[in-house]
């Protein structure tokens, strides 16, 4: 299974330069990193990404990644979390988030 994580450029870029990351504040304020699904993540760019733009969309395959715990949050919807840093070999890919009318673009998450 994907699940997806959504970061500005800067965050992106350390990643792709220092191999693993920490990740995004909120992340390294809660100690773990925050994944969205499918179904989760145009909610997540809405919330917390409302007119950001230069954002890349990243998928990462849930199978053989640990520590991922699956835990309540928003309406206690189950989210992935990841107890460990994110590394580069994770992403199975990454695409720019664009927005339109205020609107982020999603591709084709299926």
């Amino acid at each position: 299974m994907l699940i997806y994580k959504i970061f500005r450029a800067e965050e992106w870029a350390t990643l792709q330069a220092d191999g693993e990351t920490v990740g995004a504040p909120i992340d390294v304020a809660d100690r773990y990193i925050h994944f969205s699904t499918a179904d989760t993540v145009a909610e997540t760019a809405a919330k917390y990404f409302s007119g950001a733009t230069g954002l890349m969309l990243l998928a990462v395959e849930t199978d053989g990644l640990e520590p991922l715990k699956w835990e309540p949050a928003r309406k206690d919807v189950l989210f992935p979390h990841l107890y460990r840093k994110l590394r580069m070999d994770d992403v199975v890919w990454s695409k720019p988030l664009t927005v339109i009318d205020g609107v982020h673009q999603f591709p084709d998450l299926a």
